[in-house]
């Protein structure tokens, strides 16, 4: 009896030596996640079940039973089947914009101009202010679908002056305070845009470059406001997955102040930003070269070709199908978008440009190809590239990609062929067909134009329907992308569009530990199931975000 029980003590001893060997054996993580479905986005699409995590990037990526027999860490999650993938890249976007409007009146949604009002008036009554802003408005979805006027505007705000920016920001309405403050009248003149006149006197509306004149009377914010924006901005775009965001256009200003809050630790989220095109801003980064930390990265210019197609602005090579005469308008000349190119293609600069007409896009098309003749690598983008004529699609490629924003298709569907014909409108939100051309495609909300959520990006890529399920056949669906092919634009592709494929993008060794978890998996669930979706986490090199 007794050697039997040395014999069990023995036992218990060894097996507990083993054990103590087996952990010292282990390599230390600083977060294993384990029993879940690892979508890698490597060159394979290799699957997974679980990840090891070390100093912000991915330690090791393989089977839950490799990962637990190699690594240990005080942080282990048991997933539960639950999905994982690499931290989605929002690749056109407008951040800072999108903390502001918080900030201003949301008019998104609104069925009519007189609604559009009441909504205006509570919410100054809440928030009285001496400078009223508001964005959202689109004329499209009301019954009367003419542009509207100042005249409530000037009924309800005689002395405050009032700007209200429309949906896709290519246009203001505003009230005769801010025209007197501004200098417009019905004998201002300015090219690339327009100032709406009705029996020879200014509507309130203005279109494109006008806007710069309204701009220039609009308060400064200060510090402590541009700081809670870019907050709150990151809050919103965390609760959906997002750990890097393409910033369309940006100040010098707003550059830095992204760059100190990140070097402080206050704002965790990755940013490309793409630098104004003005002569200040171009001067001051191009003369530095590109800025490059680990979580800011500064080697783009946004520059706009034209304007929107909802507001008529977009340049088109024929008339509007639904305005007589009417071509849409150029922003920047042929000329300066050249000019632009040629400075850009002599340095390690992408230029990434607005263009949504059929027009506008070949000037840039044909400006790219131009500048970048004999160079490799530039990836410059056409940032929408949202009407193209059949025959200028071969301009794209390794050098010129696309980069889309889908749900601008499912907003724009309801009349966009009554603005482009029946012909035009099929190189339209044509993403399939830019996909085989470019072998790439950059995907992108362009918040707070459309929502922050890239699950209705992703809704609108494959699916080709508004969230009530219209069209049933979906729109143009022969364009819909696969969800592998759209999974793809939100992470590696956008990666790549950015020069940043070897650090993010897909789940890999040695890559930035930026994932994020659902409760469903995108890539199986039916499609009518993921406009809901929202993260169950998100990580941001390995630190919990959200």
């Amino acid at each position: 009896m007794k050697s039997k029980c040395i014999l069990q003590v023995s036992t218990v001893l060894l097996m507990m030596c083993v054990l103590f060997t087996s952990c010292q054996n282990k390599q230390k993580a600083d977060l294993i996640l384990l029993n879940a479905n690892v979508y890698t986005v490597d060159q394979n699409m290799d699957q997974a079940e679980a990840i090891a995590v070390k100093d912000g990037k991915f330690l090791a990526v393989g089977t839950s039973q490799k990962i637990s027999n190699t690594y240990q860490s005080e942080q282990t999650l048991d997933l539960e089947g639950r999905s994982v993938y690499p931290g989605f890249i929002d690749g056109h976007c407008h951040f800072y914009g999108l903390g502001m409007n918080s900030q201003q009146a949301d008019l998104m949604e609104t069925s009519s101009y007189k609604e559009m009002l009441k909504r205006l008036a509570d919410f100054v009554e809440q928030n009285p202010r001496e400078f009223i802003l508001g964005r959202g408005w689109d004329q499209n979805d009301w019954e009367d679908t003419s542009y509207p006027t100042k005249k409530g505007l000037d009924s309800l705000f005689p002395e405050t002056p009032v700007v209200l920016s429309r949906i896709d920001g290519h246009a203001y309405l505003v009230n005769q305070k801010a025209l007197d403050l501004a200098g417009i009248t019905y004998e201002t003149k300015v090219t690339g845009g327009e100032i709406v006149l009705k029996d020879g006197e200014p509507t309130g509306v203005l279109i494109d470059n006008p806007m710069e004149m309204v701009k220039n009377i609009i308060p400064h914010p200060d510090r402590a406001t541009m700081v809670k924006a870019l907050l709150d901005a990151q809050e919103q775009c965390f609760q959906y997955g997002l750990t890097t965001v393409n910033d369309a256009g940006l100040s010098k200003e707003v550059i830095l102040l992204i760059d100190s809050l990140q070097q402080a630790g206050s704002l965790d989220i990755r940013l490309y930003a793409m630098i104004n095109n003005t002569p200040s801003d171009l001067d001051y980064f191009l003369d530095r070269g590109v800025i490059k930390t680990n979580k800011l990265h500064v080697q783009s210019v946004k520059a706009y070709a034209d304007g929107a197609l909802g507001s008529r602005g977009a340049a088109l090579k024929a008339p509007y199908s639904d305005q007589h005469n009417h071509f849409g308008a150029l922003i920047t000349p042929v000329s300066e978008i050249q000019k632009l190119a040629e400075r850009l293609a002599q340095t390690d600069y992408q230029l990434n440009t607005h263009a949504i007409g059929d027009s506008a896009n070949v000037v840039v098309l044909k400006a790219y190809q131009k500048a970048l003749e004999g160079k490799q690598n530039k990836r410059w983008k056409v940032e929408h590239a949202q009407v193209i004529d059949q025959e200028d699609f071969h301009y794209f490629s390794d050098n010129i990609i696309p980069s889309v924003q889908p749900t601008h298709a499912t907003s724009d569907m309801y009349w966009a062929e009554e603005r482009l014909g029946s012909e035009r409108i099929e190189g339209a939100y044509a993403y399939k067909q830019l996909l085989d051309h470019a072998g790439r495609i950059v995907l992108g909300t362009d918040f707070p134009v459309e929502y922050v959520s890239p699950f209705l990006t992703f809704y609108a890529a494959t699916a080709r329907k508004d969230v009530k399920g219209y069209p049933e056949p979906g729109f143009q669906v022969e364009q819909a992308l696969s969800r592998e092919e759209t999974l793809k634009g939100m992470t590696i592709w956008a990666a790549y569009s950015n020069f940043e494929e070897d650090e993010k993008g897909s789940i890999e060794v040695g890559k930035w530990a930026d994932f994020v978890i659902l409760d469903k998996d995108i890539m199986t669930i039916p499609l009518e199931e993921i406009p809901a979706l929202k993260a169950h986490k998100t990580f941001v090199a390995g630190k919990q975000v959200y």
